[in-house]
C-alpha cells in the first residue's frame, strides 16, 4: 500500500516538472518570435510572393429573414488559415510547446471582410486569438452575427426560395499580394429555423478587375440557399383565404327576400382586404414584382366585388315593378327559356323543365284563348235566358241601402225570344215585344239598376284580371332572378376552383412546399 502511494507521489512531481518546463519554454518561444516581428509585415519569405490564404465558414444558424429591409442576419464562425514564415520554430528546441495562441492585433493577419455587410459596425466579428503552430500554420475562427443585404425575392411567396450571397475578400490586398482561395462551407452544425429550411449552400471563388489597378482582387462567395416552410401561411392566410372566397359563393344561394345577399358580399370583400392588407406590411414595397399570394387575394376581390355586381343585378330583376314595363324579348328567349333549360330549372307550380325552345306554346295559349271566349259567349246566353223576376229580387237582395244616380238614356241590354215572343230588354224601356214595347215606370228602375250592375261585375273582372298579370309578370322576374342567381353560382364556382389551382400551383416548388410541410 505505502509503495504505490509512493509512485502516486511520483508520478505527480514528473507532472509538475513537465508543466513547469513548458511554461518556461512558452516564455521563452514568445520572447523569440516577437523579438523582431512587425504585424505590419506581410508574413512571405519573399515579397514578390503572394500569400495563400484559405477561407471558408461555418453555418450555425440563420437567425432571421427581413423580408421588409431585405435584410439577413445569420450565425457564423469564419475560418482563416495561412501560413506566417514568421512564426515557425523547431519543435525539439521548445519541449512540450506545440502551438501558441496571439491576439488578432499582436500579429499580421488578412483582412478579410463581408462586402454585402448590413451592420452599423460593418465588421461584426468578434476578434479572437490566432492559434500558430511550430510550422506557421495559423488558424483564426473568429464567430460573429452578421447582418447581410439580400434582394428577397417575393414572386413566389409563400412557395418562394431565397438565395443570399455572402461576398467575402480582402478590402486592401490585391490577387498578386493575397490569394483568396475557398473550402467547401461547412453545415454539420446547423440550428435548424422554424421559417426556413437550408437547402445547401455552395460557395465559388470570383476575381474581379478595376479600373485603378491591373492585378486581380479575389473574393469567395458563398450562397444561402433556404425554403420558406409555408405551414404558418397556409394556416394563417392561404386557408382564410380560401373560405373567405368560398363564403362570397354563399351569395347567390341565399333568397333574395333576406335582404342579407349585399351585406354579405360586402363583409367578404372587407375580411379579404384586411387579409390583404396583413400581407403587405410583411412583404417590401418593391414594384418588381407582385407576390403569389398578393395575386390570389387580389383575383379573390375581383370575384366577390363582381359577385357583388351580379346580386345587386338579381335584387333588380326579383324586385322588379310590374309598371316598369314587360319583359324583353331577349330576355325572356335567354333567361327563362335557354338558360333555365341548360341548368335544370322549372318554375314554380310546373312539374318538369321547359324545353328551350316552346313552339308549341303559342298555339296552346290561342287555343286556351279561344275555349275562354266561347265558354264566356254561352255564360253570356245562359244568363241572358234567366227570367226577370229572378233578375230582380238577386240584384235587390244584393245591393240593400245602396243609392244610385238617375238613370242614362235607354240602351239595348237584350235581344232575343222567349216563350214564344220576341222581346226586348232596354235600360230605363223594360221589356217589350217588337219595337214599341213599352213598360212602366217600375221595370225602367230595375233596367238602371241592372246596368249599374253590371258594369261594376266589369270592373270587379278587369281588376282581377290586371292583379293576375300583375301578378305573373312579378313570377317571370322573379324567376330570372333565380336564373341569374344559379347562372352566377355555377359560373363563379368555376373561375373561383380554376384560379385557385391556377395561381397557387403556378410556384415552381408548390408540390414540394405541401408534401413537406402539411404532410410530413
Amino acid at each position: 500500500m505505502d509503495a504505490r502511494i509512493f509512485i502516486a507521489h511520483i508520478l505527480m512531481f514528473c507532472c509538475l516538472i513537465n508543466g513547469s518546463q513548458q511554461g518556461v519554454h512558452q516564455r521563452r518561444l514568445y520572447k523569440e518570435l516577437m523579438r523582431n516581428y512587425n504585424p505590419l509585415e506581410r508574413p512571405v519569405s519573399n515579397d514578390s510572393h503572394s500569400l495563400t490564404v484559405h477561407f471558408s465558414f461555418s453555418l450555425l444558424q440563420i437567425m432571421d429573414v427581413d423580408e421588409k429591409n431585405q435584410v439577413l442576419t445569420t450565425n457564423i464562425w469564419l475560418q482563416l488559415y495561412w501560413t506566417d514564415s514568421y512564426l515557425q520554430w523547431n519543435a525539439s528546441d521548445y519541449p512540450g510547446v506545440s502551438n501558441v495562441r496571439f491576439p488578432d492585433s499582436q500579429i499580421w493577419r488578412p483582412d478579410i471582410l463581408l462586402y454585402n455587410s448590413a451592420d452599423e459596425r460593418f465588421d461584426a466579428s468578434f476578434h479572437t486569438n490566432i492559434l500558430v503552430n511550430s510550422s506557421g500554420y495559423c488558424q483564426y475562427l473568429p464567430p460573429g452575427i452578421f447582418k447581410s443585404t439580400c434582394y428577397i425575392d417575393v414572386r413566389w411567396f409563400p412557395f418562394d426560395v431565397q438565395r443570399c450571397d455572402l461576398k467575402f475578400g480582402s478590402w486592401t490586398y490585391g490577387g498578386w499580394s493575397l490569394d483568396l482561395q475557398m473550402i467547401e462551407a461547412d453545415i454539420t452544425g446547423y440550428i435548424a429555423n422554424g421559417e426556413w429550411d437550408l437547402v445547401e449552400v455552395p460557395g465559388h471563388r470570383n476575381e474581379r478587375f478595376y479600373d485603378c489597378c491591373k492585378e486581380p482582387y479575389p473574393d469567395v462567395t458563398f450562397t444561402v440557399v433556404m425554403r420558406r416552410r409555408t405551414l404558418y401561411y397556409g394556416l394563417n392566410l392561404l386557408i382564410p383565404c380560401v373560405l373567405i372566397s368560398t363564403l362570397a359563393l354563399l351569395v347567390f344561394l341565399l333568397p333574395a327576400d333576406s335582404g342579407e345577399k349585399i351585406s354579405l358580399g360586402i363583409t367578404v370583400l372587407l375580411s379579404l382586404t384586411v387579409f390583404m392588407l396583413l400581407v403587405a406590411e410583411i412583404m417590401p414595397a418593391t414594384s418588381d414584382s407582385v407576390p403569389l399570394i398578393a395575386q390570389y387575394f387580389a383575383t379573390t376581390m375581383v370575384i366577390v366585388g363582381l359577385s357583388v355586381i351580379a346580386t345587386v343585378l338579381v335584387l333588380q330583376y326579383h324586385h322588379h315593378d310590374p309598371d316598369g314595363g314587360h319583359m324583353p324579348r331577349w330576355t325572356r328567349v335567354l333567361l327563362l327559356n335557354w338558360c333555365a333549360w341548360f341548368l335544370r330549372m322549372r318554375r314554380p307550380g310546373e312539374s318538369k323543365v321547359r324545353l328551350a325552345c316552346p313552339h308549341s306554346a303559342a298555339h296552346h295559349r290561342s287555343s286556351l284563348s279561344s275555349l275562354e271566349l266561347s265558354i264566356s259567349q254561352g255564360a253570356l246566353q245562359h244568363h241572358s235566358q234567366v227570367t226577370n223576376g229572378n233578375l230582380l229580387y238577386l240584384g235587390f237582395r244584393g245591393l240593400d241601402g245602396l243609392h244610385y244616380p238617375s238613370p242614362p238614356e235607354p240602351q239595348l241590354l237584350y235581344s232575343g225570344t222567349v216563350g214564344g215572343e220576341e222581346e226586348v230588354l232596354r235600360a230605363g224601356g223594360g221589356r217589350g215585344g217588337g219595337r214599341g214595347g213599352g213598360g212602366g215606370p217600375g221595370s225602367s228602375a230595375v233596367e238602371a239598376e241592372l246596368s249599374l250592375i253590371l258594369e261594376e261585375v266589369r270592373y270587379i273582372s278587369r281588376r282581377f284580371r290586371s292583379q293576375d298579370e300583375e301578378e305573373k309578370l312579378c313570377s317571370e322576374w322573379k324567376f330570372a332572378a333565380a336564373v341569374i342567381d344559379r347562372l352566377c353560382l355555377v359560373a363563379f364556382s368555376v373561375f373561383t376552383i380554376l384560379c385557385t389551382i391556377g395561381i397557387l400551383m403556378s410556384a415552381p416548388n408548390f408540390v414540394e412546399a405541401i408534401s413537406k410541410d402539411f404532410f410530413s
